[in-house]
């Protein structure tokens, strides 16, 4: 969707310069991407545990990344920034994270159409072939994507 002449999204730089908001509250990183996909890193910290007893992740921030790297793919297949807003994103959880580990989102745009994007994308903390989520969901750009 992108040509010689369109601007460039990077979420590397995206993320060096300023991840602030509830992003930046969580303390998502960076980890890779590549022309429709990205990863985004939850680092481990205990006051995003749920319940206190088990050390586990709360869901709430997992979800939160899952819709960071989502959003960040849809824009990288795009190849700019383009506001948009999340219409559908729905998680299942496959099971908890494990305590003191980081989680890593990975996100993807499979496709686009004028005015909707479509995502899909999983959570694992530290073996993809085990994840602890999967994703699917939608974002609608009121100006359009083309």
């Amino acid at each position: 969707m992108t040509s010689n002449n369109a601007p460039h999204f990077d979420p590397e730089r995206f993320f060096r310069h300023g991840m602030g908001g509830h992003g930046g509250r969580l303390g998502l990183h960076y980890a890779a991407h590549g022309a429709d996909w990205v990863e985004l890193a939850l680092p481990y910290a205990p006051e995003l545990i749920g319940e206190p007893d088990s050390g586990v992740l709360a869901s709430g921030p997992i979800l939160s990344m899952m819709d960071m790297a989502t959003s960040l793919s849809v824009w990288l297949k795009l190849g700019t920034f383009r506001p948009h807003a999340t219409l559908d994103l729905r998680i299942d959880y496959l099971r908890p994270a494990t305590p003191g580990r980081t989680v890593i989102g990975h996100g993807e745009c499979y496709r686009i159409t004028r005015s909707i994007a479509f995502v899909r994308g999983q959570a694992h903390d530290g073996d993809p072939d085990d994840p602890l989520a999967h994703v699917a969901g939608t974002f609608m750009a009121p100006e359009g994507y083309s």
